[in-house]
């Protein structure tokens, strides 16, 4: 009878497995858990604020009933171990029902399996709590209550785009607005907003669901990714045409934005007359309040980061505690770069000028504060380390 029950208990100790790993990711403020197969154990790491960590480890003869109780958990073919496969589910653990979703990955000793904890209380807290500077985020608000024209966020994979784009349209979001999304994947629901997953494979890309949505007249429309060169002009052209355009691009900085659209065969006058602006961003972490100190930064610091003139400076940062996991850091913020084109730079993107003299032009100018100068006022402020700041920033230049 006891040899009958053993594969209910051990399906019992990987539901429980299952549940737990969810549930510690939450409490560690997790975004991503890695569940990664070695030769002779399974190795777990959490992505805590951005960065990886290793959290625990179990026998490899665990592997093949925990990926399959996930794969159970998110309808996905448990018989498929040769190739990729995307799905999601939803666990409720602490009174708290979460969206999960799942990757899946053929490796040389089994399946690396992805989960990306959806936590909605982070797209609820609204612009202000994102980390804009006053004057960014009063410039950025205006932009989003245009009637038409296209806003891009630029930045690469993890830096909060899909956290600014959401808190954007919860901002905006009202009864008498038609609001709707093309999006890959659709990540989190919103309410009153028509959301729709694209799908290739049944021949709805971002291009033939945008040419489709518009004849549904919408006043609002958030694009996932301008990725073609036909999306990117379908975009351009709804903006022109009455319509409120959301969406993203991968470029380092705000000015990088303008000269991939015209590397995708956008006319430079169209994107010229449609763009109401470019907003760059990372995420950088924030200082433990209970193990920062403060020190003095050496003249050498401060010229490289263009602080010379200033006085004596004292930054801070995290030596390491239990609190932070002896990181330093607990949190993160955002830093951001807000491109807003006026007469003369319009100009620019019409004649094709480099991304760089738009970028001088407007730090010199307009007083567009770069990535990194928004982040050295946080540094300032005593929110993160200047190491941090450099990380994140790295290429970027400092006018």
């Amino acid at each position: 009878m006891a040899h009958q029950n053993q594969p209910e208990q051990s399906e019992g100790i990987i539901v429980k497995l299952v549940t737990n790993l969810v549930r510690l990711a939450v409490i560690n403020n997790a975004s991503d858990v890695h569940i990664e197969p070695e030769e002779d154990k399974i190795r777990i790491r959490f992505r805590i604020d951005g960065v990886l960590r290793e959290v625990e480890t179990h026998p490899i003869s665990l592997h093949e009933p925990l990926v399959a109780r996930i794969k159970v958990l998110s309808n996905l073919d448990i018989a498929e171990r040769r190739k990729p496969q995307d799905g999601r589910f939803q666990l409720a653990t602490d009174n708290k029902q979460l969206d999960v979703r799942v990757s899946t990955f053929p490796t040389m000793y089994g399946e690396n399996v992805e989960l990306r904890i959806l936590n909605k209380t982070n797209i609820l807290l609204g612009l202000p709590s994102l980390g804009f500077a006053p004057d960014t985020l009063k410039q950025y608000t205006d932009m989003i209550h245009q009637p038409y024209g296209i806003i891009f966020v630029t930045g690469p994979n993890g830096s909060g785009k899909t956290t600014t784009l959401y808190s954007t349209l919860n901002t905006i979001n009202t009864p008498d607005k038609d609001i709707a999304t093309l999006e890959d994947p659709v990540e989190y629901q919103l309410p009153l907003i028509r959301q729709t997953q694209v799908d290739p494979e049944a021949g709805l890309d971002f291009a033939a669901g945008l040419r489709s949505l518009l004849r549904q007249d919408p006043d609002v429309i958030l694009v996932g990714e301008v990725r073609d060169a036909e999306t990117a002009s379908i975009s351009v052209r709804a903006a022109l045409t009455g319509h409120l355009v959301l969406t993203t691009l991968h470029t380092n900085d705000s000015a990088g934005a303008i000269n991939r659209l015209v590397d995708m065969n956008v006319e430079p006058v169209l994107i010229a007359s449609a763009t109401v602006g470019v907003l760059a961003q990372r995420l950088v972490r924030l200082l433990c309040t209970t193990c920062a100190e403060s020190y003095d930064v050496s003249p050498t610091l401060k010229a490289e980061l263009g602080l010379g003139k200033e006085g004596q400076l004292t930054f801070k940062k995290g030596v390491g505690c239990e609190v932070c996991g002896y990181t330093g850091y607990i949190g993160r913020t955002g830093i951001f770069e807000l491109l807003a084109p006026e007469k003369t730079i319009r100009a620019m993107i019409t004649d094709r000028a480099s991304s760089q003299d738009i970028a001088h032009y407007a730090t010199q100018k307009l007083g567009m504060r770069t990535l990194r100068q928004d982040g050295i006022e946080k540094v300032k402020q005593g929110l993160t380390s200047i190491e941090e700041v450099l990380r994140v920033t790295a290429g970027d230049i400092v006018e």
